[in-house]
């Protein structure tokens, strides 16, 4: 049997739909268990509320939506890090709250990078805005 006639059998369909069951499992645990990732979830519907509001060229949409999701991924595989490290190490340990440490400064990093794609796409659409209207009009 081929490689595609096996993706197609009902067993593989099956399998890879409980596959994306445990995948939607992991993003509800993610959001519910994480202050962190609420944060960044109304940080990232605002970025796509300005993106919106300035009508942004596909390829601004682009570094946006790169960045949401650098910091989403980063901020999953921190949280899933924690999670190890929590059932390796249940008591304190200086190494596990090094493992810790490191995948946050991973988390930290995406969000200086998010950061600056944002900034690079949005300060000039600021510094366009005519303020004098939207200050003094009558």
């Amino acid at each position: 049997m081929s490689f595609i006639h096996r993706l197609f059998t009902k067993s593989e369909i099956t399998s890879r739909y409980k596959s994306y069951l445990f995948a939607v499992n992991g993003l509800k645990v993610f959001f519910t268990t994480q202050t962190n990732a609420k944060i960044e979830f109304f940080a990232a519907l605002f970025a796509t509320f300005l993106g919106f509001y300035f009508n942004l060229s596909v390829h601004e949409w682009a570094f946006i939506v790169i960045a949401i999701g650098l910091v989403f991924i980063a901020e999953i595989f921190n949280t899933s890090i924690e999670f190890l490290t929590d059932i390796v190490s249940p008591q304190y340990s200086k190494a596990a709250g090094k493992i810790k440490d490191i995948a946050a400064a991973g988390v930290l990093f995406a969000v200086i990078i998010a950061l600056v794609l944002g900034a690079l796409v949005f300060i000039p659409k600021f510094w366009e805005m005519d303020f004098t209207k939207t200050l003094f009009a009558k």
